[in-house]
């Protein structure tokens, strides 16, 4: 990032850092080199930042900003629909905060992200209970579903998986793959996400 005319601020902190983190990965993120992006001393942070935990809870919250939605619609499926879509997305271009962001505690935006959730389901008939396990659902699909796809395929012998399977110890293997790999769907998350949703909750 540009580090011209860039004032210092929780925020401008918060996007250098995430920046540093895309293009060298988390564990590059220091309050030195911070302050190496933005062109300032590594003194000049603490004002604004005091450790590196705190540095860690601004990025958190940076990132739940990008899950913010602008507006909730209405209808409640809907509203959860483009908030998951939203936060699978945010993760997907920082695929480093699905492990890193773990211990961060919660902040102003990570309230707001919630408060999104449960305004989307208020005028619902569930119980609270109901709607936290809902959403935790939703979470952890949004979660699975997005670091799975964050991670490289892995390498598979193809050799070997044919050699296995033609010995007829595999049936369910090979009946599904005995003509080559198949391709994942590419919209499995909207379609898997539909489907958690028109379920009937327990």
């Amino acid at each position: 990032m540009s580090t011209k005319n860039i004032k210092l601020s929780r925020e401008s902190i918060a996007a250098a850092a995430l920046a540093i983190a895309d293009t060298e990965g988390f564990t590059s993120v220091s309050m030195r080199r911070v302050a190496q992006e933005l062109g300032v001393g590594t003194m000049s942070l603490y004002y604004y930042v005091k450790t590196k935990d705190d540095l860690i809870a601004v990025m958190d919250d940076a990132l739940m900003g990008e899950a913010l939605l602008p507006s909730i619609p209405k209808d409640w499926r809907r509203a959860l629909t483009e908030i998951a879509t939203r936060t699978h997305d945010l993760f997907l271009r920082h695929p480093w905060a699905l492990v890193s962001m773990l211990s961060a505690p919660p902040g102003l935006n990570a309230m707001r992200h919630m408060e999104q959730c449960l305004e989307a389901l208020a005028g619902t008939s569930m119980t609270a209970q109901q709607k936290l396990a809902l959403l935790a659902t939703v979470d952890d699909f949004v979660f699975g579903h997005a670091l799975r796809e964050a991670s490289a395929d892995g390498a598979i012998d193809v050799e070997f998986a044919k050699t296995q399977m033609a010995t007829g110890d595999f049936p369910r293997l090979a009946e599904v793959f005995g003509k080559g790999r198949i391709p994942a769907q590419k919209d499995r998350f909207k379609k898997g996400l539909k489907v958690l949703l028109e379920a009937e909750l327990s």
